[in-house]
């Protein structure tokens, strides 16, 4: 029988009276109750499921299949493979702004706990476990502002949209889940510390500019006391990426910071977390798969890599690299990964909107999970997070200069902080981070299906479980056996649709 999220996995919300707008496409007939818990936990013998079809009959629906010991012959089979494996997995999530906290927190006590427990729980929910952050203002914050926009670094301190609205929610998710990992980014440097691109002229816009050599170091201090503020809060940063979109010289607040500026700055920032004993990873780049078309800037952390080489305090705080894919293909991850194979990859951000017509899921649920997720994690990708958690019905709140034409994983009602409609982004999180736990492996296959509509990738996890995350591209439904040596079972991919699988070894 098929359901829809909202009555089988929100039940919790609806008992806590929040409304579902009719983006979720509700059919009466084909609905049926279902605990207020989301298990997500196999039993022996059987193999969980979660479905999402791009025409939202299914969304996030659950269901088991028993699983048959023995071996299959089927040509249709998956054959797993756990001797070969890939990277480790770190986990799935949303950007938390100041605009996604301001909605959040615009709900109900009973409403928001209820949307945040069914997402971030790891018994109660779908169990997202990253969450990616701005140091000082985004485009989706209340205004342009940096931590310390009076000179002097003893100027530094967290604002009200940090205080009022990210730290609140972000304490809320973490006694909810404490595993939750963040990661912090800027938009710019404190206008102070800037100066114009031929690193002569004076310079004094929110936007653009060069990080003053001179100032390399108190900025560098200046992350720290982010991050030491934060930590006073009871929120551990996991990770910094030294600017967001690096080579963007537009939005709101930006900064320009060629590959050059970016290894010079970081063997101070990793020496200054290292002398102030932190051990905050630091993810290089943070932005688009063709390099804005810069062609010297081609290969930006591999350039910054061998520029820096290894031989330097906190040398070994310098993980890896973040990418968006707002230009170029994900092939690049590949091409990075050939080149440094120990250093690691994660996916950072994405965004749906009004030129993709974001906001319906036929639209963008099978591309996204295709491209976004399945592309990154098969070309070694640790992590993928998309852009606002959430949005108002007006995008919003935003800032000029920024996305405008963005949607949210979800996005609110203002007129009553309660209506929610869930868009491809929340789907395609939830539904991997649902069976793909923090720390699984990625795994090989032995045999493998010769359908080109069918992407997938398979996974082991911490607790022994084996999972799948599957996306059928066509437009008839595809059956799968699902083998692991000792047991199989059939799973059926409808067309159009995302299918999540988590079975006991």
């Amino acid at each position: 029988m098929k359901t829809t999220f909202i009555i089988s996995a929100c039940t919790a919300l609806l008992l806590a009276g929040c409304a579902v707008d009719s983006g979720f496409d509700i059919h009466p007939k084909e609905t049926k109750s279902a605990d207020t818990a989301v298990n997500l936990k196999p039993a022996t013998g059987e193999a969980v499921i979660l479905t999402t079809t791009a025409d939202s009959v299914n969304t996030l629906y659950r269901g088991t299949i028993p699983t048959i010991t023995g071996t299959n012959m089927a040509p249709t089979t998956i054959q797993i493979d756990p001797s070969t494996t890939y990277q480790t997995i770190d986990g799935f999530g949303f950007a938390l702004t100041y605009s996604s906290a301001y909605n959040l927190m615009h709900m109900s006590q009973a409403q928001r706990t209820a949307f945040l427990k069914r997402t971030f729980s790891p018994t109660e929910g779908y169990d997202v476990s990253y969450l990616r952050i701005s140091i000082g203002c985004s485009d989706f914050s209340s205004r342009v502002y940096t931590l310390c926009d009076t000179e002097g670094i003893e100027n530094f301190a967290l604002q009200s949209d940090e205080t009022d609205y990210v730290i609140p929610v972000l304490k809320e998710i973490l006694a909810i889940n404490p595993n939750v990992k963040i990661i912090a980014s800027p938009w710019t440097c404190p206008r102070w510390m800037k100066i114009g691109e031929d690193l002569k002229t004076a310079y004094n816009s929110w936007t653009g500019g060069r990080l003053r050599p001179a100032r390399r170091s108190v900025y560098a201090q200046y992350f720290v006391k982010f991050i030491q503020a934060m930590q006073a809060e009871g929120i551990n940063i996991y990770a910094v990426t030294p600017q967001n979109e690096p080579l963007n010289k537009g939005n709101c607040a930006s900064l320009y910071m060629p590959w050059e500026d970016e290894a010079a700055f970081v063997r101070v920032l990793a020496k200054t977390f290292h002398d102030s004993g932190l051990t905050t990873k630091i993810y290089l780049y943070d932005h688009n798969y063709d390099y804005s078309g810069i062609t010297d800037q081609t290969d930006y952390p591999i350039k910054v890599y061998n520029r820096l080489g290894n031989d330097f305090d906190g040398a070994d705080l310098v993980v890896g690299s973040a990418y968006h894919d707002y230009g170029g293909s994900n092939t690049e991850l590949s091409d990075i990964y050939s080149q440094a194979p120990k250093k690691e990859i994660i996916f950072s951000e994405s965004s749906i909107g009004t030129w993709n017509k974001g906001n319906l899921l036929a639209n963008t649920l099978v591309q996204e999970m295709r491209d976004m997720v399945l592309g990154t994690v098969n070309r070694m990708s640790r992590a993928v997070i998309v852009w606002n958690l959430m949005l108002d019905d007006k995008r919003g709140p935003n800032l000029d200069g920024g996305c405008q034409t963005c949607y949210g994983a979800v996005d609110i009602n203002s007129s009553d902080y309660s209506t929610l409609h869930y868009n491809g982004h929340y789907y395609v999180i939830c539904q991997s981070a649902a069976v793909v736990e923090p720390g699984a492996v990625r795994i090989g296959v032995t045999r493998d299906t010769d359908n080109s509509d069918l992407t997938h990738a398979e996974f082991l996890n911490p607790d022994g479980t084996y999972a799948s995350l599957l996306c059928n591209a066509g437009s008839t439904d595809v059956k799968v056996t699902l083998s692991d040596g000792q047991k199989y079972f059939q799973a059926t991919v409808p067309a159009y649709s995302v299918v999540s699988l988590k079975w006991q070894r």
